[in-house]
Parts: structure tokens; C-alpha cells; sequence
């Protein structure tokens, strides 16, 4: 994922050629600082009712680039290590895209191999690309590769968690009994602290990432679970992980095994709170995770629904699941450049049916569901063979055409926060395809109340990775970016200004660099 524009930016003219007529007030947020950082606080405070939000203090002030930021340490389990089963690659190649195996398929392997081999294809390196500034890759995309999402699995009964560990493909931490629950939670401070606010949606986008690409593993392995939500004894199960830094990480969502309705994860001791250092050092992150903390849900486990559409075709690019997850990237650059490269192309409308179809499907519990039923799909496209060059709504797994405007891909490039440079690439004027999340964040709150901010990230994170492997199968690169200047896009869309976007992805085709790719997969 791109980082977004960091530090003040010039306030955006509104006069937008070719954009329809604006409607209702242009200050809900105030248009200054128009960059996801600046206006991340200030989407918030006009969901919980300001009409007419203030930028914090802390918004302008200095940050390190996050170029020097150096993340914590990751966690390292204590106790034993046990590896994760070998070949897992070799199941996932038998396996043809885009079917789902039957319940008989692995049957013949034990349930703690199958859950296994669900963690490698959810979270296991890919590949290294010595070019690439950001390693390693994995099969779901991360700001910078940093992966502040960590998975945590225990036995039940007051039983430790384990640490899984993608890099040493292991569970680590004793003892080793069978798998009853896999906790899913974000580290803030592995993200550079130029993001400020911006930290709490970069962990939450990811969390929906990893949530989608945690349902597809357990699909395609035969593990039935079900998906809790953060609820009132979500602060004791995060102290339950024993970790130092407690505080610093987001309340856990909990994916449960052990086919025991209602089954209560382990609790631990008291709310994990921000230090009160913090209020002096960084302002901006004890804020967020304040706010993370009020994100709680009162619904019972709902079971993990598919995370493939139906109606999918085969694709000629990626004919099997492990070559779908090897094929998913954010557009490679040459010469350990930054940005995205990509060429002018036309692609066959079946990207842009296929990019609907992965769109359309919700994700699992009541909240995050109803967070995406909220959101709006924006698409701009161009050279799709069948769809005229323009703006088009993506609803009900397909694409519907607002306004003809084949200037619209120059213009969102001209709105976007890191163009072409001499280290930058750039290739949104190229893409075929530019996809925008949006909510209207007042009538979010209304509906789901402060739990509404956090879910709808999530379900955007979890949207984006469904079209990031919806580009895989049709041969192209998607980035998820939140670096537009959120003001003048909203006119090249047609969005109102009360509609914030969540998340944007840039689906392109693929600017062959040469690099090699290093096989990570086992």
C-alpha cells in the first residue's frame, strides 16, 4: 500500500472541468490540509456529530519521514517452536482456480496439518525482489511490507497463545496443544509515526486484508470457524497475549476452531491503556488508540461466510490457487525505484466483471457486513474492452457507467500525492482501472455508532484484497493507495462532500522490469 502525503498541502481549487455540479456545503470536513493524514481526525469527529470538526494540535506538527522510522522488534514467541507443515505450496498448485475443493479433498490429512497449511496460505512469504525497496511479500498487500497485523493461535481453556511466525514458518510458544481460536491483532508503532492518526486505519485496513486472505486459507483447506468481533472482554484477551507493549496494539478480532458455540477465548487483566507519556510524546497515537478502544461490538460469533465469488471464469494467467497468490502485486518498479510502474493496454471486460463479482461479496459478522453494505464503489476506467472510458458504480457484482469522461484517469493523477519523479513511478494515468471505497460517515455512526469507524476499514480492507486477487487472475498489478487529495477526487467522481474515502486501489497493467523474483514458498 502507498503512503499517503505527509505534511501540510495547498488548499485544492474547486473548479474541476467536466465534473457535474457540486451539492450542499464544501466544509464538512474543512478542506485545509487535504491529505488522508489531515483529514482522518477530522472524518471522525463529524461522524460523532461536529458539524464543523477543528484539525488537532498535533496535526502539523513535524514528523520524521517515514523512510527513517525503524519498527519495533517483531514479537518473538518464548517456549518451543514447532514448524508448519511442508508442501503446503504444492497442495495450493493441485488445486485449480477458480473452484473450492470439496469437503472430501482433505480429508485425508489431520485437522492440525489442514489448519497449517491455512496459515501458510494466509500469511506465508511469497517471494524477496532484490529491487524492490520493500520486503518480503506476502499473499495480501501492507504499507511498506511492514505487516503490523499478527496472528496469535491457543488451545482453549486457558491455555498460552502461540505466536505464529510467518519467517521462521512456525507456531512458536508452549505447549503445543490443538488449535481452538486464532487471534488477529495490528501493532501501531510498526507503522512510522509521520502517519499520526493515520496509523489506527492503516492497522484496521490491514486487518480486513488479513481477514479475507485468513477465510480464503481456511476455505480452501476445509476448516470451518467463526469470526468474533472485538466485544467486552476484548481488553482481557489482549493482555492474555502477555505482550510488553499491549497498549500499542489494536483490540483482537478472534477466529474460532473448536466448533464450540459461543466459546469464550481466554481473558487476561486489565484494559491494556495508552501510557500517559504518550499524551506528551505522541498525542496523535494515544488518541487512536482510544478511539480503538470504544470499538467494541455486541454480536455472537457469525460463521466465516466464502471468500471467492461465485460465477468466476478461469483465468489463463493464474490457473491455480498458488499461482494466483504468487501473481499478486502492487506494481513493480525498476532499480529499487518507489511508486508503480504500468503501460497504456486494453484489457478484456472480464477484468472489470471479474473486479465486480470479488467486490460484491461481504464480509463475515454482522458489523463488519453492515459497514460494507455502507460503502460505495467508484470506479474510473479506461481501454476495457466492451465499457465506454469514464466513471462508473460497481454494485451487485457489476459495473454500472455514471458519466462518460475520458479525461478522468489524467485528472485523478494530477490529484494524487506522489507523482512521476526521478525515484517515483506513477501509473494511474495509465491504469485501466482506479477503484474508490467511500461511506458517509455520519450515517455510519447513526447506524452502527463509534464501532461504525473501524468496521468499515476493516470491510474496505477486506473489498481491496478481493480485488487485489481479482487483478491477479486477470494478469494485472492493484495498489491500494489512500495518497489522493481527497477534495478535488471527490469532484472527478461525483462523490458529495460528506463522503469520505476509505481506501482506493489502482488496478494496472504490468510494466515488465526485469527484476528477479526469489521463491520464498514452502
Amino acid at each position: 500500500m502507498t503512503a499517503p502525503a505527509i505534511g501540510p498541502a495547498a488548499a485544492p481549487s474547486w473548479d474541476d472541468p467536466g465534473a457535474p455540479p457540486r451539492r450542499g456545503p464544501v466544509d464538512l470536513p474543512g478542506p485545509d490540509g487535504d491529505n488522508s493524514i489531515a483529514r482522518e481526525p477530522l472524518w471522525y469527529a463529524y461522524g460523532t456529530g461536529d458539524d464543523a470538526p477543528e484539525a488537532p494540535p498535533w496535526t502539523w506538527v513535524p514528523q520524521p519521514p517515514p523512510d527513517t522510522h525503524v519498527p519495533p522488534p517483531p514479537p518473538r514467541g518464548g517456549g518451543p517452536r514447532g514448524a508448519l507443515p511442508l508442501g503446503t505450496h504444492e497442495r495450493l498448485a493441485a488445486l485449480p482456480f477458480p473452484a473450492l475443493p470439496t469437503a472430501s479433498a482433505h480429508a485425508a490429512e489431520p485437522d492440525g496439518v489442514r489448519l497449517g497449511r491455512a496459515l501458510v496460505t494466509a500469511f506465508g512469504p511469497q517471494r524477496r525482489e532484490p529491487e524492490n525497496p520493500y520486503n518480503d511479500h506476502r499473499p495480501y498487500a501492507s504499507p511498506r511490507c511492514l505487516f503490523p497485523v499478527h496472528a496469535f493461535v491457543d488451545g482453549g481453556a486457558g491455555m498460552p497463545w502461540r505466536l505464529l511466525e510467518p519467517d521462521r514458518h512456525a507456531l512458536t510458544g508452549a505447549p503445543a496443544a490443538p488449535a481452538r481460536n486464532i487471534l488477529l491483532t495490528g501493532r501501531y508503532t510498526s507503522v512510522p509515526a509521520a502517519y499520526q492518526w493515520f496509523r489506527g486505519s492503516l492497522v484496521a485496513i490491514e486487518l480486513g486484508f488479513v481477514l479475507r486472505s485468513l477465510s480464503l486459507g481456511l476455505e480452501l483447506f476445509g476448516v470451518p470457524a467463526r469470526l468474533r468481533a472485538p466485544g467486552p472482554g476484548a481488553h482481557g484477551t489482549l493482555s492474555a497475549l502477555g505482550l510488553d507493549d499491549a497498549w500499542a496494539w489494536s483490540l483482537p478480532f478472534v477466529v474460532e476452531l473448536d466448533g464450540e458455540e459461543g466459546a469464550e477465548p481466554p481473558a487476561g487483566g486489565p484494559v491494556p491503556e495508552p501510557p500517559a507519556h504518550l499524551d506528551r510524546t505522541d498525542p496523535a497515537l494515544a488518541a487512536l488508540i482510544r478511539v480503538n478502544r470504544a470499538q467494541t461490538h455486541d454480536s455472537a460469533p457469525a460463521p466465516l461466510t466464502t471468500a471467492v465469488p461465485e460465477g468466476l471464469g478461469p483465468s489463463t494467467a493464474a490457473p491455480d490457487w498458488a499461482e494466483l497468490l504468487w501473481r499478486r502485486h502492487s506494481g513493480r518498479m525498476p532499480r529499487a525505484l518507489h511508486g508503480m510502474s504500468g503501460r497504456r493496454a486494453r484489457v478484456p471486460g472480464e477484468a472489470l466483471d471479474s473486479a465486480a463479482r470479488w467486490l460484491s461479496v461481504p464480509p463475515p459478522g454482522p458489523g463488519p457486513a453492515a459497514a460494507f453494505d455502507a460503502l460505495k464503489v467508484t470506479a474510473v476506467v479506461q481501454g476495457v474492452d466492451g465499457r465506454t472510458d469514464g466513471v462508473h458504480r460497481l454494485r451487485d457484482g457489476a459495473a454500472h457507467l455514471l458519466r462518460a469522461d475520458p479525461t478522468a484517469p489524467e485528472r485523478l493523477e494530477e490529484r494524487y500525492g506522489y507523482g512521476v519523479s526521478p525515484v517515483n513511478g506513477c501509473g494511474i494515468g495509465n491504469a485501466p482501472l482506479t477503484v474508490f471505497l467511500s461511506v458517509r460517515v455520519r450515517e455510519l455512526f447513526e447506524r452502527l455508532g463509534p464501532a461504525g469507524w473501524g468496521a468499515v476499514q476493516h470491510a474496505a480492507g477486506w473489498a481491496a484484497h478481493g480485488l487485489c486477487l481479482s487483478a491477479a487472475a486477470s494478469g494485472l498489478f492493484a495498489r491500494p493507495v489512500r495518497a489522493f487529495k481527497e477534495i478535488p477526487t471527490q469532484r472527478v467522481l461525483g462523490l458529495d462532500p460528506d463522503e469520505m474515502v476509505v481506501l482506493s486501489v489502482v488496478v494496472g497493467v504490468p510494466q515488465p522490469t526485469g527484476g528477479a523474483l526469489l521463491d520464498l514458498r514452502l
